[in-house]
């Protein structure tokens, strides 16, 4: 009988601690590498401070003046008035800082999505070694629960905005490394070859040449990324990240559907936002529309006109 026991329910025996393994090797990880962590810290706190308070700082009638200004300019006048609607019902429904603050969160990601990602997708482009050696770790990447990136992050880095921006770039940097590699090989060898033969250098021919003619795929990388960012507003919240993903989560322990509804409804207007900017950046056609033209020198005086109108009636 016994015999029988073992033959057909192998695996009511003593199995493999392979979850004590995995916390040995996270326990010996947060105490080797928590010094190279706490370093990568450092720049992305000091980004996520100036990014959010720069923010924070602006009125909201300045702010939306700005946003429908600048998206006017990148992606028509449509994206520009659904922007500025979609703002003011932000504000209406009573979760501006909640959205300020999340914008602060999702441009600091990209930011740093962007500084590692593309270097990376390049130097992946150029060597076939390192893109079959890196492919395995990014299908592993995007294959993995967000959570299990926050429990080692936790460990090593604590709890707040700045953990939850670096569990974030990790979460969301596969598709810009994957896609901008594709888009780099993608270009046709003759069109390289004929570069050469003009006497332009490797780095010339990747800036002037291989960039340009990829940056549509590079784009759509870049869009995958920013939704995957905005993805992660509300798992990051779980670690005590700000914003509108604290919203929902604190509709969700509280079983709140209104409260909920209206971070959901603040992630989704965002979400909408950028998505169609970074199209109309990628999107050829955009230069052979009528633009406003708007110089920087016109918007840092009216910054600086409003700056002295505000002290001045203060002093007053």
């Amino acid at each position: 009988m016994a015999t029988e026991k073992s033959l057909f329910y192998p695996f009511e025996s003593d199995n493999i601690v392979f979850q004590n393994w995995i916390q040995s090797a996270t326990d010996w990880g947060s105490e080797y590498f928590r010094p190279f962590f706490q370093i990568i810290k450092w720049p992305v706190e000091a980004l996520l401070r100036e990014i959010c308070d720069a923010l924070v700082a602006i009125p909201p009638t300045i702010f939306l003046a700005l946003l429908f200004i600048i998206v006017w300019q990148v992606a028509g006048r449509r994206v520009a008035v659904f922007s500025l609607l979609a703002m003011c019902f932000i504000g209406i429904i009573g979760v501006w800082e909640a959205t300020i603050v999340t914008i602060g969160l999702v441009t600091t990601s990209t930011i740093f999505c962007v500084l590692v990602g593309i270097p990376l997708g390049i130097v992946a482009a150029k060597y076939q070694r390192f893109e079959s050696a890196i492919r395995p770790v990014l299908d592993v990447m995007q294959t993995l629960p967000a959570f299990v990136y926050m429990v080692p992050i936790v460990m090593v880095v604590g709890i707040g905005n700045v953990p939850g921006v670096i569990v974030t770039v990790i979460f969301a940097l596969p598709p810009i490394i994957r896609l901008t590699s594709l888009g780099i090989r993608a270009v046709p060898v003759t069109i390289i070859e004929a570069a050469q033969a003009f006497g332009s250098s490797s780095t010339q021919v990747l800036l002037k040449v291989q960039f340009p003619l990829a940056i549509r795929t590079i784009m759509a990388g870049l869009n995958q990324t920013l939704m995957m960012v905005l993805s992660m507003v509300v798992y990051a919240s779980m670690i005590a990240v700000e914003g509108l993903g604290q919203v929902v989560l604190r509709g969700i322990g509280r079983l709140d559907m209104g409260l909920a509804t209206i971070g959901g409804i603040g992630i989704v207007l965002l979400a909408v936002m950028l998505d169609r900017m970074v199209q109309a950046l990628a999107d050829e056609s955009r230069t052979k529309r009528t633009r406003v033209e708007v110089r920087p020198f016109d918007l840092l005086l009216c910054g600086r006109l409003w700056i002295m109108n505000h002290v001045r009636s203060g002093t007053t």
